[in-house]
């Protein structure tokens, strides 16, 4: 197997919501796991034994990622050091990913062209999450 680079988004305490978001904006299966599946002996309070471990999403595009709630205790902080990037020339499809994303969030730069010839647009969706979206523009001859 080839290695990939599998964006991990962390949150507090609404990794599901967020999950099942983005399967409602990309489509494809979702898997997830929760501390109270695997605390075994490890005390843990009531209120984190639903909150997601491990959660992934792999629509069948080949978009693939993965969500956590951070466990209390844990620093967490949102959105301040990353960005989601998708990018294509599936007009049609990245648009759609770009108007599904925004809903409840904030564009911060209007997906249209761009000085380098392609489409691109920034946004923030409703969890804090930074998203550029790039639509690649015609190949030069």
């Amino acid at each position: 197997m080839s290695s990939k680079l599998n964006p991990y988004l962390s949150f507090k305490g609404n990794a599901r919501e967020a999950l099942s978001f983005y399967e409602s904006v990309f489509g494809g299966k979702v898997d997830i796991s929760t501390y109270g599946e695997f605390k075994g002996d490890m005390p843990m309070d009531e209120g984190e034994v639903d909150k997601v471990m491990h959660g992934v999403l792999e629509a069948d595009n080949g978009i693939l990622f993965m969500v956590a709630d951070t466990p209390s205790g844990t620093e967490h902080q949102t959105g301040s050091s990353i960005s989601m990037s998708l990018s294509g020339d599936n007009e049609e499809e990245l648009y759609g990913y770009f108007n599904k994303l925004v809903e409840g969030g904030q564009v911060t730069l209007p997906l249209e062209q761009a000085p380098w010839g392609d489409k691109f647009g920034m946004l923030v969706d409703k969890f804090g999450i930074s998203w550029m979206v790039n639509i690649a523009g015609p190949k030069a001859d």
